[in-house]
């Protein structure tokens, strides 16, 4: 009798945990909670769907130069549409060498403009700038390209890349002639582009800090900057990496503005002035002309190189920008 006894109660405890579990249920569907979910779901899982259908579609459409050429196409210097030679080491090369110029300028200056935005400057000033950093994010990149043509390149033909080489003697990385358009040119031009990027995740990331870290650190006696390098900056260290692999994703995607000023020529130079071409540029510029067969496939072998590329910068870029994130919520 007692076990009897104690078995009821258990199942009607069991009857009574489930019946409100199915009355929930239906008042959902009656609601249309269930049919909002799922809604939502569709679209968010749509996102998925088109990236891997893009994914595909860049698989398929470069099949024929993936069989000719294979992973040697990657380390290939020829590009001659005439001859059906194809080679992507001179895009890759370009795009690798101005995204490196681009960050070499871009991460300390918006590094400190964030440190100054986030911890220095008044709340007021920091969110108005905050505010226009967002819009010049948001300017097209041919708008970038076109001051570039107008203003950077004839300062690096007239100014900038005959006092570097005078400067520097004939180094490689400075020789040959002042042309004005080229890597180190497209690769400043990024550098302004990519910077408010940098800047503002930067910037959320800092803020993000919980302030009893802070508060700790001057309470010990540090002073404001000592606090800020030594407790704020390895606090917020790996956001801060995301921000500047957010930054090299959009380096090594930019396609108009870098055509406009890098030149376009199919090579290989150790000179930062010389003229070159990007992954994105050769995309762009010659897509509409390549017809079929070959030519086309070795354009989307390079697009799909390009895809891979970015996507794993930016997944990486979100991950660390997630992990401080919740480091400082306390999630």
């Amino acid at each position: 009798m007692n076990a009897q006894g104690a078995t009821e109660p258990g199942a009607a405890g069991t009857n009574r945990w489930r019946r409100p579990r199915v009355a929930s249920v239906v008042e959902r569907l009656r609601g249309g909670g269930i049919g909002v979910h799922l809604l939502v779901f569709a679209f968010g899982a749509m996102v998925l769907v088109i990236t891997g259908m893009l994914a595909w579609q860049l698989f398929v459409h470069s099949a024929l130069a993936r069989q000719k050429f294979g992973l040697s196409f990657l380390v290939t210097q020829t590009w001659d549409p005439v001859t059906g030679e194809f080679g992507a080491a001179p895009f890759i090369y370009g795009t690798l060498v101005t995204s490196a110029i681009a960050l070499l300028v871009a991460v300390p200056v918006g590094v400190a403009v964030a440190i100054f935005l986030a911890e220095l400057a008044h709340p007021k000033v920091s969110d108005a700038c905050g505010l226009l950093l967002e819009l010049l994010a948001a300017v097209p990149s041919v708008i970038y390209g076109l001051v570039g043509i107008a203003i950077l390149v004839p300062l690096m033909r007239e100014w900038i890349e005959p006092g570097l080489r005078a400067a520097t003697g004939g180094f490689p990385l400075f020789s040959g002639p002042a042309l004005g358009v080229g890597y180190l040119t497209a690769g400043l031009v990024l550098a302004v582009m990519v910077t408010p990027f940098i800047v503002s995740v930067s910037r959320e990331v800092l803020i993000a800090v919980p302030r009893a870290q802070r508060e700790a650190a001057l309470a010990l006696g540090s002073t404001k900057w000592e606090s800020t390098w030594k407790v704020v900056l390895p606090y917020a260290r790996p956001g801060i990496y995301g921000a500047i692999f957010l930054a090299l994703g959009r380096a090594l995607g930019e396609t108009m503005a870098v055509t406009m000023v890098i030149g376009n020529r199919p090579s290989i130079a150790a000179s930062l002035f010389a003229p070159g071409y990007s992954m994105a540029a050769v995309v762009a510029n010659e897509f509409a002309e390549a017809g079929a067969g070959e030519y086309l496939a070795a354009l989307t072998y390079i697009g799909l190189v390009l895809f891979l590329l970015t996507m794993l910068i930016n997944g990486t870029a979100r991950l660390l920008i997630m992990a401080t994130t919740r480091e400082g919520s306390g999630t």
